[in-house]
């Protein structure tokens, strides 16, 4: 699993389905995730559009900058979002509160 399909299949087919797309719309928020190292790249997950793309967004609500192998096993449930980020290798810019939500959004 890399970051691309994550976001491109994993995340964005939770946006696609009825019931989990609704949910995420209720956040309405706009993540930036910024990923760098293996499968490194720009993801835009725009929950109030329900829809993901690669590149970035300026008005991100929240920006998410993490390596691609920590994303991967955050996204596995193999680490938790909290202990990555008091290690210094999750930062969060932005709304606090809406990094909070992330495993809502991007959990496997």
């Amino acid at each position: 699993m890399t970051p691309k399909q994550i976001f491109e299949e994993q995340i964005a087919g939770r946006l696609a389905d009825p019931t989990e797309g609704a949910a995420a719309r209720e956040i309405d928020a706009v993540y930036q995730f910024h990923i760098t190292g293996d499968g490194e790249g720009d993801w835009v997950v725009d929950l109030r559009a329900g829809k993901v793309a690669g590149g970035t967004a300026d008005d991100a609500d929240c920006t998410i900058t993490i390596d691609g192998e920590d994303f991967v096993n955050l996204v596995k449930g193999e680490v938790m979002g909290p202990q990555l980020f008091m290690m210094n290798r999750l930062q969060i810019a932005g709304d606090m509160g809406l990094a909070m939500k992330l495993q809502d959004i991007i959990g496997g």
